[in-house]
């Protein structure tokens, strides 16, 4: 009889899913990492994490990379904003899904309710978009003679047509006059600057 190999008996380590539509950010991964390891979790150790960005705003690569990683079945993906969350959901009914994005998830299309998000996908909602009037009140409190603002958006974000509906609906109640700047890309910022009044 021969000797077990005893590292052939073990499981092989899960693999985490990371589908960002933001562009590298090691502040991000960093708290990622952290949350991981409060919950036992060590990259390299116990788990491992493939990273996916969309770096210069290509979020058409994103249902493609999604499905890769449904394909390959990787144990859970985590999902960042919304276009990478519904590249994921679109991708696998199966593999778990979390998400951390900035607007509402019902109305973004994510889960069908928040006590009950339903499927295989669950998350975490900062609710941004709704923070537009605040935003603009605090504005208004530390340079109260303005009378002009503008509000910068990437058109791509799913997020996009309801911050500026909500930022405008704010302004207006402030009596300020919004002015809306849209940047896709890197490429686009000195253009959309260009176009303020």
């Amino acid at each position: 009889a021969c000797p077990v190999d005893a590292r052939a008996q073990q499981p092989a380590m899960p693999v985490i899913g990371f589908l960002s539509s933001f562009t590298t950010n090691p502040r991000f991964v960093a708290a990622f990492r952290q949350g991981l390891g409060e919950a036992g979790y060590v990259e390299g150790q116990n788990v491992a994490i493939e990273y996916h960005w969309a770096e210069g705003g290509q979020y058409d690569r994103l249902p493609m990379v999604a499905a890769d990683l449904a394909r390959r079945q990787v144990a859970a993906i985590v999902a960042s904003p919304i276009p990478a969350a519904l590249a994921a959901k679109a991708a696998t009914t199966t593999i778990p899904i979390v998400f951390a994005i900035g607007s509402d998830p019902i109305e973004s299309g994510l889960v069908a309710s928040l006590n009950r998000p339903g499927g295989n996908i669950t998350g975490v909602s900062f609710l941004s978009v709704e923070l537009g009037a605040k935003r603009l009140e605090l504005l208004r409190g530390f340079v109260p003679k303005v009378t002009s603002i503008a509000l910068l958006v990437n058109p791509n974000n799913t997020n996009a047509e309801p911050q500026i509906k909500e930022t405008l609906l704010a302004a207006a109640g402030l009596g300020l006059n919004l002015d809306v700047l849209k940047a896709g890309s890197k490429a686009d910022f000195d253009s959309a600057f260009a176009t303020a009044e």
